[in-house]
């Protein structure tokens, strides 16, 4: 009798990996009719929660799928473009939630860690909101158990559906503090400023916690853990490969548009094509870098930030062709509701707009200009030794 080891990883991975592709098949179903103000995918929140998906970045210990490990960077990429491909606002929300469980497994107390694992498991669905006015942000005021909150988040994707928000608040000695805050659904959410051009079913408002009680409970880690590099900066990989997914979506709508008009084989046409295809590729080798780099302990923290803001721009060099060419071959049909194109271009747009990409540039390029190594050894191990040197 002959028996079938399976490998527990690769079984992992398929499961999460079916799991992303349905869940990402029904968002693209419902991204129309929720692409309104105040539309939120509600359903596919509660898909992706029954589908383990909510609890994948946990370890297996607090009943996830270790989706956040190291080694399983290659799969988070695929499971954030996937999603991303089917509904950007999902995509979105979904980056947000594996984000705050990534700083909750970094930083927390095992105390913190186990009690909002438990809400993770529950279906509650965590994002991380740093995004503040620079009058009103958030601020503890009090000591001890009367500690309370004051003040407001802005641009707060999912507010008034993220129940469990991870958000720095500041502290007396105007330091940075962690702390995951229980919310009730539909409450003090303000939507009426998220007119966006695209994205709308993000609902990306602005909440305002004044008054909420604060306890030891809610803390994830120390002052400023938020900022600690180089997670902070190399975190960034993540929303570049739900952009990618977007980017992928819109190439995929020019190519239907092309088969179902004929139209590809004209050269022109198939020139735009051509090139969306490779920035299409050029996009995804550069998040699949960034990824392994950000996930590599031994990386250099400085070479790690730089790749990363590299991909940053990259993506959105990509994702600015794709959506220049498939316009340009589409035509006006492109912008009228009724393409497929149009609300994935509008959600497209919007989205690449990340914050401080020119910085990012910037800082990138500062770390290039100061390295002495060749451009075959900047980002990658030269697969070819320098030749021996020999003395005279």
């Amino acid at each position: 009798m002959n028996f079938i080891i399976q490998d527990p990883i690769a079984t992992t991975t398929t499961r999460i990996g079916a799991a992303a592709r349905a869940v990402s098949r029904l968002a693209a179903e419902r991204a129309g009719q929720l692409d309104r103000e105040g539309g939120f995918p509600a359903e596919d929140v509660v898909h992706c929660h029954e589908a383990g998906l909510l609890a994948a970045p946990l370890p297996e210990d607090l009943g996830g799928s270790h989706l956040d490990a190291p080694g399983m960077a290659p799969v988070l990429l695929d499971v954030l473009a996937q999603i991303g491909r089917g509904s950007l606002a999902l995509g979105r929300l979904y980056e947000g939630h594996v984000n705050a469980l990534s700083l909750i497994l970094r930083y927390a107390a095992p105390p913190v860690r186990e009690r909002l694992a438990a809400d993770v498991r529950a279906g509650h669905l965590f994002g991380v909101w740093n995004t503040q006015p620079q009058e009103g942000g958030l601020a503890l005021a009090g000591e001890g158990a009367g500690t309370r909150l004051t003040g407001v988040k802005s641009f707060a994707s999912g507010a008034g559906s993220v129940t469990r928000p991870l958000v720095t608040a500041r502290r007396p000695d105007g330091r940075q503090q962690m702390l995951v805050i229980d919310l009730e659904p539909g409450q003090r959410a303000d939507l009426s400023s998220w007119c966006a051009q695209g994205m709308r079913a993000s609902t990306s408002g602005i909440l305002d916690f004044t008054g909420l009680p604060v306890d030891a409970g809610a803390h994830v880690g120390e002052a400023d853990d938020y900022y600690r590099e180089p997670h902070f900066s190399a975190g960034a990989w993540r929303f570049a490969a739900v952009q990618l997914g977007g980017i992928e979506a819109v190439f995929d709508a020019l190519r239907a548009h092309l088969g179902a008009t004929g139209r590809g084989g004209d050269p022109h046409q198939a020139a735009r094509l051509g090139e969306s295809a490779i920035a299409v590729e050029t996009a995804r080798l550069f998040v699949g870098h960034a990824a392994a780099l950000a996930n590599d302990p031994e990386a250099e923290p400085d070479r790690v930030i730089a790749y990363v803001n590299l991909t940053r721009l990259a993506v959105e060099r990509a994702g600015l062709d794709v959506l220049e060419r498939a316009q340009r071959s589409v035509g006006l049909a492109g912008f009228l509701q009724t393409h497929p194109l149009e609300r994935l271009s509008r959600d497209l747009a919007t989205y690449l707009r990340q914050p401080g990409p020119d910085r990012a540039l910037t800082h990138a390029a500062a770390y290039v200009l100061a390295d002495a190594r060749p451009a075959d050894g900047l980002w990658h191990e030269p697969a070819l030794a320098p030749p021996p040197v020999h003395a005279s």
